[in-house]
């Protein structure tokens, strides 16, 4: 079975503790703030994960058991974060021992250098976030990332000087790596035009930006523009630096935040164009429809295209609509993809049992209602937003209203109850679609016995 959201695993909401996580937090009221985020930080050498029986003796990593744990806990503590943080999502391999990493790591770092240095010297006017003299903060921003730059530029050389000959080599690998690397310097500078327009409005009312922390927007601002010089079939698009700015909080490093943000859109980059846009919202509306058939009728028109209200929701993760440190739990929920791999194992083996009766059964039946595994939890998660406010959603006439219902959750809804009744509407789903399935075979059979032996198998 697959677990809910425990309540006694999360931290309560009445009991002193961070409750912004990562490097930076509010404790009883009073700020934590740290400097700018380093290249490297001092936990990217030494990711040690305490979780019970998920890191072996020499430094591996269990990936099945880290992804049921988040799951059946509901996220991980701040405190064990940015070390889950580096294997969940792909920095480091799960497979790799305490003894690799460092070399990896290593290795990630020049690599970034070369790449961000290259995009710098082809474009040198880009290299600092013009300014219209308008925010003060921002100005002093400058002076702290500044000030970061230089330290870092000091630490390098000293590091340089003890591993002189590995690092020669790591540094003439890089550069034969991205050597023959070409931009197209308009579609780059385009992006880093958008890129400029949208990192001076991110997370500001965090504490990790506060004070000297903001100029931990420059060091958004830098793996952006390098993710988008590197990566430009993606290149950048609005809410890429929302998701970004969330790694950097929870691993204070750029070197770790652009590996990890790398390694994200691998899976997820497809949602920032247009067809991938597109095919979510086909989804939500397709669920929608089989959970709530009046609810889909009353949303799906011309005037509210399609259920597009939706998309900022699933494309940040619903960043907004939960307390930050909720929000953050919830983005490793979906994150370890634990409901998905279950339905789709309920999927396989319904595929087996049809392989099993293909001989058996009279070829007039037509083929049966399917999982459809295409409808992944956070889709659910959605559902679950609109079946709630069915109410207001109904009364809802024009886009201007959905805008204003969309607006009022802001920071509202209650993660805890919210996820128990996603996974509700999610077993739901699958036992509707096991019911179909199975009753239409055993109908053909005639044996209710067997009609319950085989849901008993598909749900055990």
């Amino acid at each position: 079975m697959i677990a809910s959201c425990d309540e006694s695993h999360v931290v309560e909401k009445n009991k002193p503790h961070l409750d912004c996580n990562g490097p930076v937090g509010r404790v009883k009221g009073m700020d934590i703030c740290r400097s700018v985020a380093p290249l490297i930080s001092p936990e990217s050498t030494c990711p040690r994960i305490s979780l019970p029986g998920v890191m072996d003796s020499e430094g591996r990593v269990d990936e099945s058991r880290l992804r049921t744990y988040i799951f059946k806990n509901g996220g991980i503590s701040p405190e064990e974060r940015g070390q889950v943080w580096r294997f969940l999502f792909g920095m480091y391999p799960c497979s790799s021992t305490a003894l690799e990493r460092p070399l990896m790591l290593e290795q990630m770092a020049v690599r970034y250098r070369h790449m961000k240095r290259k995009w710098q010297q082809l474009l040198p006017g880009a290299v600092r976030l013009r300014l219209n003299g308008t925010d003060a903060e921002l100005l002093a921003a400058v002076k702290y990332f500044d000030q970061r730059q230089d330290r870092e530029h000091n630490r390098q050389h000293a590091h340089l000087d003890e591993v002189s000959e590995r690092m020669s080599f790591l540094e003439l690998q890089s550069q034969v790596l991205f050597e023959r690397v070409t931009f197209d310097l308009e579609e780059l500078q385009e992006a880093i035009r958008i890129i400029d327009k949208d990192v001076p409005r991110t997370d500001r009312d965090l504490p990790y930006y506060r004070k000297e922390g903001l100029g931990n927007l420059l060091v958004l601002r830098d793996i952006l523009i390098t993710y988008a010089a590197f990566h430009p079939e993606v290149s950048y698009a609005q809410g890429m630096n929302d998701l970004c700015s969330r790694f950097l909080e929870v691993l204070d490093s750029e070197v770790d935040t652009f590996w990890s943000f790398s390694c994200y859109m691998e899976k997820f980059s497809k949602d920032f164009r247009a067809d991938g846009l597109y095919r979510k919202m086909e989804l939500e509306a397709a669920l929608l429809k089989e959970l709530d058939p009046q609810l889909h009728a009353h949303l799906v028109t011309d005037n509210f295209d399609r259920l597009m209200f939706c998309h900022r929701w699933l494309l940040l993760g619903f960043q907004r609509e939960f307390e930050h440190s909720d929000a953050l739990r919830l983005f490793e929920i979906f994150s370890c993809d634990h409901l998905e791999l279950i339905s789709q194992q309920v999927d396989r083996a319904r595929y087996q049992e049809r392989l099993s009766r293909k001989q058996s059964l009279d070829e007039s039946v037509t083929e049966l209602h399917a999982v459809n595994t295409d409808f992944t939890f956070e889709l659910f998660m959605c559902a679950t937003i609109l079946l709630e406010n069915r109410d207001t959603l109904l009364s809802c006439k024009n886009e201007a209203q959905l805008i204003q219902f969309t607006s009022s959750l802001q920071g509202k809804l209650d993660l805890n109850s919210t996820l128990k009744k996603a996974e509700e509407h999610f077993y739901d789903y699958c036992k509707g679609s096991a019911w179909d399935y199975l009753s239409g075979r055993c109908h053909v059979r005639k044996n209710k016995e067997d009609f319950l032996y085989h849901l008993r198998h598909l749900f055990s």
